[in-house]
């Protein structure tokens, strides 16, 4: 029912190669190199060393029995991610992609981030790699993630602000496939996301499907069954993919949640699924937040790595099939949740994996307490201290 893409790199309608033509060869050449080597034994046995030797997986399964307990409701379990090197889900990709990156014999990379995560772990794989990394970043989402950003200029990366649009994930993803135009020849371009040209989300989430694979093994050893519900958070949705490949064809309630900002009643939001239509971004066919002549409406989140105005490909052929339940969060909600985790449990969250948190929370107050959530916690907050401490101390509003 969940089938990969089919060979035009679609899902249902979905998806797709909507690019210039200079970059048709270049993706055919990825896909290729991709499709010889995802089964190939040594490349697969090399992966996996490096995630495990190196980034430090297995990542571990946490009860949150504390918040669990103050709840009152169903069993949170937390799929760290945050344990990873890095802090995040994005090295598993960033790792995988870099090899690919290897073996078609490239030596530079291009990258696009918002959160900074993605940037931070493309940078490590290139300084792990000894590749020239290029970083292309909102400036609005520069000044929000001034320590991510001094991590990559210190592992050898270079940081290109970009200042057209609103400064954010969108304008650094559209100022990344501009360079990658004029530099395919010898540039590596690692996207970050389930998002862009085919075959862009289907690499993306095979690298990061290990995320659920991983969760559906600890929990049936731990508690001897599967979740009743999966939550994680959705921008592009990288580690909502990864997580939700593993229960697909399972009895599973899965929930993606996104960036509600200031309410999807405001302009202030990136509620793709709640508010978006069918178009075209970043060469991809998918929803989208425009304006009735196609124009993109700049989104809002108070998460740097959330406000972008499309999603993945097979997002949303997850949510018109009716598989995936897609439901949205502000950021007082998120905020909130933040709080939660970090004072019962002693366990930090990005911003982003916090939006997963308040939905879950919200579920489990009305579950029985034998019942399991499973939240895919996709990120560490130490990158948001500074976002936090303007909210929460300063009363300062973000990206308004």
């Amino acid at each position: 029912m969940y089938p990969y893409p089919n060979e035009i790199g679609r899902y249902g309608e979905f998806g797709g190669k909507f690019v210039p033509e200079t970059l048709m060869r270049p993706l055919e050449e990825i896909e290729t190199a991709f499709t010889e080597l995802k089964n190939d034994p040594v490349f697969h046995a090399e992966y996996k060393k490096l995630l495990f030797d190196y980034s430090g997986r297995p990542t571990a399964l946490t009860f949150a029995d504390r918040v669990s307990e103050y709840l009152g409701g169903a069993k949170i379990y937390l799929k760290r991610e945050d344990l990873n090197h890095t802090g995040s889900h994005k090295i598993n990709n960033a790792l995988g992609q870099i090899l690919l990156a290897k073996k078609m014999g490239k030596t530079k990379i291009i990258a696009e981030t918002g959160a900074g995560q993605h940037g931070v772990a493309a940078a490590t794989a290139a300084a792990k790699f000894g590749f020239k990394c290029t970083v292309f970043m909102g400036e609005e989402d520069v000044a929000r993630q001034s320590l991510n950003v001094f991590r990559m200029k210190l592992l050898g990366a270079e940081v290109v602000p970009v200042t057209s649009g609103n400064g954010t994930l969108k304008d650094a993803t559209n100022e990344a496939i501009r360079y990658w135009v004029q530099h395919c020849e010898d540039h590596f371009y690692l996207i970050g996301s389930v998002v862009g040209p085919h075959p862009y989300p289907y690499i993306v989430r095979e690298f990061q499907k290990i995320i659920g694979e991983e969760a559906k093994e600890q929990l049936r050893r731990v508690e001897g069954t599967l979740p009743d519900k999966v939550v994680a958070c959705v921008g592009g949705g990288s580690n909502a993919i990864g997580i939700f490949q593993a229960f697909l064809d399972e009895d599973t309630e899965l929930i993606g949640a996104e960036a509600a900002g200031k309410g999807i009643d405001t302009p202030l939001h990136a509620a793709t699924i709640a508010k978006g239509t069918l178009g075209v971004i970043h060469g991809s066919m998918t929803y989208l937040i425009q304006d009735e002549y196609g124009q993109i409406i700049e989104p809002y989140s108070i998460s740097a790595g959330l406000d972008y105005p499309g999603i993945g490909p097979e997002h949303a052929y997850l949510h018109k099939s009716g598989r995936v339940t897609y439901e949205s969060v502000t950021d007082d909600e998120a905020i909130a949740a933040l709080r939660l985790l970090s004072e019962t449990e002693g366990i930090l969250p990005a911003i982003e994996s916090a939006h997963a948190l308040a939905k879950a929370f919200e579920m489990a107050k009305d579950m029985d307490k034998d019942k399991i959530i499973l939240v895919s916690l996709s990120g560490r907050g130490d990158k948001d201290v500074h976002t936090l401490m303007n909210v929460l101390e300063n009363g300062v509003e973000t990206h308004v």
